[in-house]
């Protein structure tokens, strides 16, 4: 794996979805370093790609409540355990779970092993909540996907804050993890 600034030169063999995440990102001004690695749709996988980005990559989780009339898009750091009742009390959800990945693809345009905030910038309805880990917050830099699993990128988290999330039309609230048994 090697470490680039910016999008691609070469688009070739590249999804649509991925090349509109480096698009959306170029418009707004936000840098941006990747890397390009083979499927990175587990924790595992994502470790070796932190190594190479220099950033802890976030794990996101998207979550609705039992009826499905709430989704959310949870970040939180990689190495904490997810518990939902934990989360439930802090959001006021009960009964959270894995969303199916049919509502994935129609909220966020992204594939199971692709969740990313990335996929906001396609949530133009605002359907989905965005809930954001402290821990988080406190790194200077986020590690996530463009919208594939096959890419990954660091960005500042100054920039997703104040300037991806605001043309997203997203706003975000901090939770707080403990993920201990």
């Amino acid at each position: 794996m090697q470490l680039y600034v910016g999008r691609p030169e070469n688009t070739e063999g590249r999804l649509p979805r991925e090349i509109h995440t480096y698009d959306y990102l170029d418009k707004l001004g936000i840098e941006y370093n990747r890397t390009d690695h083979g499927r990175a749709d587990n924790m595992e996988a994502c470790n070796e790609i932190d190594a190479v980005l220099g950033v802890l990559i976030c794990k996101n989780l998207f979550l609705c409540n039992r009826q499905k009339t709430s989704f959310y898009l949870l970040m939180m750091p990689g190495d904490k355990k997810f518990k939902t009742k934990e989360l439930s009390s802090q959001i006021n959800s009960a009964r959270l779970s894995f969303a199916d990945p049919e509502d994935m693809l129609k909220y966020l345009d992204i594939e199971p092993g692709a969740v990313s905030i990335m996929g906001l910038m396609n949530d133009t309805e605002h359907k989905v909540q965005l809930l954001i880990d402290e821990d988080v917050l406190k790194g200077e830099d986020i590690g996530c996907h463009p919208c594939v699993c096959t890419s990954s990128l660091k960005i500042k988290t100054k920039d997703i804050i104040e300037k991806y999330l605001p043309a997203t039309g997203h706003d975000y609230v901090t939770v707080k993890l403990v993920g201990e048994d």
